[in-house]
């Protein structure tokens, strides 16, 4: 099944995408908002399931479908958590300034607590009012899930997983040193971040979603140059649902509540990264500094993920950086 928001009000409007994505339907007698179907999930999946076949197969006829009218599948939700799954991208990081790794790093997942009050649709310019903040895209796989009990184990983790969508988690890299100086994490150096125009279920996925991860490249471009195509699936040193098990071991998590993997880093090199700051690392570590730029006003970063077909699956992420005038 594969679900949508359009623009409309602050949560959207949830309708229904055939598999093709060049049809949706509104269901409000189902559900007005993505958040409200996941807050009634049991009683409302079979129902947005029904609607998804019937629109799929013709019996239901519906109106053209445009991902540029869409906002982030959850416009805002009330807990976005943002790990590090791939442990890779974090030793590549450390090797960069010659700073050793803690060894929990690989059996613990760093994770921070993002802004979830105002996500940008996946045609949304990113907007910034300073190039020398460092600005970055990170190409990354994030699951919804519904609501999951305090302490909930790995093993159980998994059947609270009930969407997975594709992330643009912007980072403004030259702040980060600073604010992590502090001893108090990410605040400033971490904007709106903007997800694919749809969330799919995960056996959409096939055998292509198992042990909890997503087995096909996560294609990232900035101006139309191929950065990188990592697979999602390899080099994925936590799985969402240990990803899950580690956000809810001192809380409960609510519906909607949005676990991102981190940037996708496989050690193949030549499948190319995900970030800019991981293309930087590299090139710091080979020549002893780095020579790409962060992104500049008017760069377009695109991200997304095909099937084995080359068919996309989430739509794309398609951003222009633009300055900010107050």
């Amino acid at each position: 099944m594969k679900l949508a928001s359009l623009q409309q009000s602050r949560d959207g409007l949830l309708v229904v995408v055939n598999e093709a994505m060049d049809q949706y339907v509104e269901v409000p007698s189902i559900a007005l908002t993505l958040q409200a179907a996941l807050d009634h999930w049991e009683s409302c999946e079979d129902k947005l399931r029904q609607v998804y076949a019937d629109l799929d197969s013709g019996k239901i006829q519906g109106k053209p479908f445009n991902a540029r009218e869409c906002a982030s599948p959850l416009p805002r939700s009330y807990h976005w958590a943002d790990g590090s799954a791939y442990v890779n991208h974090v030793e590549l990081v450390r090797r960069a300034r010659n700073s050793e790794m803690p060894e929990t790093f690989w059996t613990e997942p760093l994770m921070y607590q993002g802004g979830s009050d105002s996500f940008l649709g996946p045609y949304q310019s990113i907007d910034i009012a300073d190039e020398a903040w460092g600005i970055d895209f990170e190409a990354e796989v994030a699951v919804i899930v519904d609501d999951v009990p305090m302490g909930v184990t790995t093993a159980d983790a998994v059947a609270h997983i009930k969407l997975i969508m594709l992330v643009n988690d912007v980072s403004l890299r030259n702040l980060i040193p600073g604010e992590l100086a502090k001893g108090f994490g990410f605040y400033q150096a971490k904007p709106s971040s903007a997800f694919s125009p749809i969330a799919i279920t995960p056996d959409q996925l096939g055998d292509t979603w198992a042990d909890g991860k997503v087995h096909l490249p996560l294609r990232a471009l900035l101006n139309e140059t191929l950065i990188g195509a990592p697979n999602a699936g390899v080099d994925m040193t936590f799985s969402f649902p240990e990803l899950i098990a580690h956000a809810a071991k001192t809380r409960p998590l609510c519906s909607g509540t949005i676990i991102g993997s981190g940037t996708v880093s496989n050690v193949d090199r030549e499948k190319g990264s995900c970030c800019l700051a991981e293309v930087r690392m590299l090139e710091t570590i080979a020549e002893g500094k780095p020579r790409t730029p962060f992104m500049q006003f008017g760069d377009q970063v695109k991200i997304e993920m095909l099937d084995r077909n080359g068919e996309t699956i989430f739509g794309q992420i398609n951003q222009q950086v633009v300055q900010y005038k107050p």
